[in-house]
């Protein structure tokens, strides 16, 4: 039974007054302010953790950071304080209080917190995406997202909906109740994908993951060069496991990551083997040799160009500031 209430002359059902009053700019300032305490809680003094929740990692900054070269895996980001900027190719992206980003694709990207301070901490969220389960909803009647274009880069910018930041409330309150985690985290994480769907970042997401779509295509390639990237790259095979012309691969790939495969692979190399340097402590001769370079000074040299000192010198830097690999 649907029930009716006189406002203003007019005959209004109290489930569309209940919809107006959720989507009010005070119900979302509300729901920000709760993710932000939330967040600030459960990260304490520390720049990152990984919570209880499968893919759920929260962060804090409390000053910008300098540009930092990292790997962006399939997932959603909320910036609910303070901002970021994201670099990849010639393509930035800006995003605060009000947006999302969307990572489709695993993605080699510079990144930086462009707003921060103690008072005003940067608090963010990232959730990792499980493509299974965004292909299992696109098979649903229900999922009312935009036709897949083929364009564009694989990151977007969405804006916040009260619906997409109650799910994230949700999730982060599960962190209070560690029995509820099991039992609920998937079936949040599955609503998330489904606001995502319907919102303005589902176009992109959606051709990313349908069998068969030429961005799909281009993002299997992408997947086993980040799972594979000690081996010897040939793209003609990479062509072959992407079921795809060279040429057309390389125009999708340049689409997606702004950069060919062998420039891909080659920044998934370096990052590995800055990580490896400054957490591991490996020495540069044998970092270059486990992430696949056969030659020590051809490393040296593009290690130089990228990150901007030598391989030595840089991981010192890093392991003496305590410098953030990740933003």
């Amino acid at each position: 039974w649907e029930v009716y209430a006189e406002v203003e002359g007019r005959s209004i059902s109290m489930s569309s007054i209940a919809r107006n009053l959720n989507s009010t700019p005070k119900r979302m300032e509300a729901l920000k302010e709760e993710l932000a305490q939330r967040i600030a809680a459960h990260v304490g003094s520390e720049e990152r953790r990984v919570t209880a929740v499968p893919g759920l990692t929260v962060h804090r900054r409390t000053s910008p950071t300098p540009p930092c070269s990292m790997t962006y895996e399939p997932s959603l980001i909320l910036t609910v304080q303070g901002r970021k900027r994201v670099e990849f190719g010639d393509q930035s992206f800006t995003y605060g209080s009000s947006h999302y980003l969307l990572a489709s694709v695993a993605l080699p990207v510079i990144a930086r917190v462009v707003e921060a301070s103690e008072q005003v901490p940067c608090l963010a969220l990232s959730l990792k995406l499980q493509m299974p389960v965004v292909r299992e909803l696109l098979r649903s009647e229900e999922i009312a997202v935009a036709p897949a274009t083929g364009k564009g880069p694989a990151i977007a910018v969405g804006e916040f909906t009260v619906e997409l930041l109650d799910c994230f409330c949700r999730l982060m309150r599960l962190l209070d109740h560690p029995r509820e985690i099991a039992f609920l985290h998937g079936l949040i994480e599955r609503e998330v994908i489904f606001r995502v769907l319907e919102g303005s970042g589902g176009a992109r997401l959606r051709s990313v993951a349908t069998l068969g779509d030429q961005s799909q295509r281009t993002a299997k390639a992408i997947a086993w060069i980040k799972d594979n990237y000690v081996r010897p790259l040939r793209v003609e095979e990479l062509a072959e496991i992407a079921g795809m012309g060279v040429s057309t691969l390389h125009h999708h790939f340049r689409a997606l990551t702004a950069m060919s495969p062998l420039q891909y692979q080659k920044q998934i190399r370096l990052q590995e083997a800055r990580a490896r340097m400054s957490i591991d402590g490996l020495d540069a001769g044998s970092a270059a040799l486990e992430v696949g370079y056969e030659s020590a000074s051809q490393f040296t040299r593009e290690y130089k160009r990228f990150f901007g000192d030598t391989p030595m010198r840089d991981a010192r830097t890093l392991r003496s500031t305590a410098a953030p690999l990740q933003a």
